[in-house]
């Protein structure tokens, strides 16, 4: 019979490794990302790695991506690991979220000439509302310059990876599963109570921003019930009808968290395909 997928508490009951070092970009306690570092002088690339837990405070944090970390690390990559502010926290949901995600990888500038990392060679990926954060932060200059999240000059990346990313909030918001919280999760994440209702998607759900100029691989899992991959799959589409270069894969036999457990049969082709991005 086939084994049930893993829960993020299967995960985390496991021994794992610890990063080189812990680094604010920011003056919140929530405001920092662990670097992970490869042997060797450099220049190392680069790879954003953004956990998930539904934007929420009360769910595990960016100890949920040490084990891919490790396994990124131990094949060459640097690693930045990036906590952020999440509803329930102070400042958390809109804007806080999004400005913490894009301070935090805009920080590798200050990071880079001592720690030899590459910022030609970065690539964004991150897990569930992560793979949502990280295809945001690809498309970051597009957003209209009105918007409170928009900056000048984000750093650029070559393309972003989402793994069973909720990548499309309204889509999620109308038609997803209620495991993150339902409806009311997006419309907090966006800050629907305090903005207008017509614009809460314009500078916070990727395809609001396509196309974003840079290729996306997008990778879903066929048993995840907190993601569904049809999901991903209609994200894709949309995606490359807009222009952009985007390869959709759907394990077969993979659910939601199987895509950031080094130890499952889908890691060795997802490692392979965040490489490739790295180009």
């Amino acid at each position: 019979m086939p084994t049930a997928p893993i829960t993020f508490m299967d995960l985390l009951s496991r021994p794992r490794s610890s990063a080189d070092l812990r680094i604010a970009y920011g003056d919140d306690p929530l405001q920092f990302g662990e670097l992970w570092l490869p042997p060797g002088q450099g220049p190392h690339q680069v790879m954003v790695m953004i956990h998930g837990g539904c934007w929420r405070a009360d769910l595990p944090g960016l100890e949920l991506m040490d084990y891919a970390c490790a396994d990124l690390r131990g094949n060459g990559l640097a690693v930045w690991n990036i906590e952020y502010r999440r509803i329930g926290h102070e400042g958390g949901g809109y804007p806080g979220t999004f400005l913490d995600v894009g301070a935090a990888i805009d920080h590798l500038r200050l990071l880079a000439p001592a720690h030899s990392l590459d910022l030609s060679r970065v690539v964004l990926s991150g897990h569930s509302a992560g793979g949502h954060l990280a295809v945001w932060a690809l498309g970051r200059s597009r957003l209209n310059r009105a918007s409170p999240l928009h900056v000048e000059a984000p750093l650029p990346a070559r393309g972003a990876a989402p793994l069973a990313g909720i990548i499309d909030l309204a889509a999620y918001h109308d038609h997803g599963p209620d495991e993150c919280g339902g409806p009311g999760v997006i419309d907090a994440l966006v800050g629907l109570a305090s903005r207008d209702a017509a614009d809460v998607y314009g500078d916070t759900s990727p395809p609001r921003l396509l196309p974003l100029g840079a290729p996306q691989t997008v990778i879903s899992g066929s048993l995840d019930h907190i993601v569904p991959s049809a999901f991903g799959a209609a994200y894709a589409a949309v995606a490359e009808a807009a222009g952009d270069t985007v390869q959709a894969i759907d394990f077969a036999d993979a659910g939601h968290f199987e895509l950031i457990d080094p130890t499952s049969a889908a890691w060795p082709r997802i490692r392979s395909e965040l490489i490739a991005l790295l180009g």
